[in-house]
């Protein structure tokens, strides 16, 4: 949209500084070192920089929530092996671990301090251990 709330076609020169996110689909995974060299592939076929960042949530942990510490694990040692291509990665955290339904207006109460409303989370004392593992297996690499 423009200024005007119009709508309008922009054009650029792009933004070098781009990244896939891999989140998987279709109920499946696509974190693994085969998903990662495949997308790796297609981006440096298409002239473009291999970044490639990893929701370790949604599909890439079959929508369970504790195993997105298992997928964090997976992608840091592939990065440890050398897969200087995957730059980042995502954890759905929260400060305590799980998720809640939103109740009614008048029960809004009833709400646990920190857990999610939306989607499951780790909780902050998980998030915590795995950045910190994290930092210190990379600053040996």
């Amino acid at each position: 949209m423009n200024d005007d709330g119009r709508p309008a076609l922009i054009e650029t020169a792009g933004n070098p500084h781009t990244h896939v996110v891999l989140r998987g689909g279709h109920g499946q995974p696509n974190y693994d070192a085969e998903s990662v060299a495949a997308c790796r592939r297609e981006l440096e076929s298409a002239g473009l920089a291999p970044r490639l960042m990893v929701d370790c949530s949604h599909a890439n942990s079959r929508k369970d929530h504790r195993r997105q510490s298992e997928v964090m694990l997976d992608v840091l040692a592939q990065r440890m092996q050398g897969d200087d291509a995957l730059i980042g990665v995502m954890l759905e955290s929260h400060l305590n671990e799980g998720k809640q339904a939103l109740p009614a207006a008048s029960r809004l109460s009833q709400l646990r301090h920190g857990v999610s409303v939306t989607d499951a989370c780790l909780g902050w004392v998980t998030t915590e251990h795995l950045l910190t593992l994290a930092a210190e297996r990379l600053r040996n690499v």
